[in-house]
């Protein structure tokens, strides 16, 4: 306890502390609670992740990078539910990790497909050697 020698008596806290400082507090403590319980809903965010995922979808995820766009998926769905219950907190983190999901989903697609594009260059030029070999000089 902080006490202060006054006149022969000892001063507490609260009686060194001026009131407006001491009621100020707790009002400050209650009002920043209140701002993080009550965010407004992510909307810019959740449009930016529902197209994510669907130019993932339309790259082809689903076969090249399923497990990624389910997961984006899977947390978009639980996004919108956020904003239902009004947690704009969880609902934008989740819209975020969606968006993210999505792009790594897009990514691995655009990867496979270009594996794929380089092991067909690869084999039209080992059947162009082949038959270049065969041909009389």
């Amino acid at each position: 306890m902080n006490h202060h020698r006054e006149s022969g008596r000892v001063a507490t806290h609260k009686e060194t502390v001026p009131g407006p400082i001491r009621l100020g507090v707790p009002v400050l403590a209650i009002w920043l609670l209140a701002g993080c319980a009550s965010a407004p809903p992510p909307v810019a965010q959740l449009a930016l992740a529902s197209a994510a995922v669907a130019h993932a979808a339309a790259a082809g995820a689903a076969e090249f990078a399923p497990t990624e766009l389910m997961a984006a998926q899977e947390k978009l769905r639980r996004a919108n539910l956020a904003v239902g219950r009004d947690d704009g907190n969880t609902a934008l983190t989740l819209a975020e990790q969606a968006q993210i999901d999505a792009q790594v989903a897009e990514a691995r697609t655009e990867n496979a497909k270009a594996q794929k594009a380089i092991a067909a260059l690869r084999e039209s030029e080992r059947a162009l050697r082949e038959e270049m070999a065969r041909q009389p000089r």
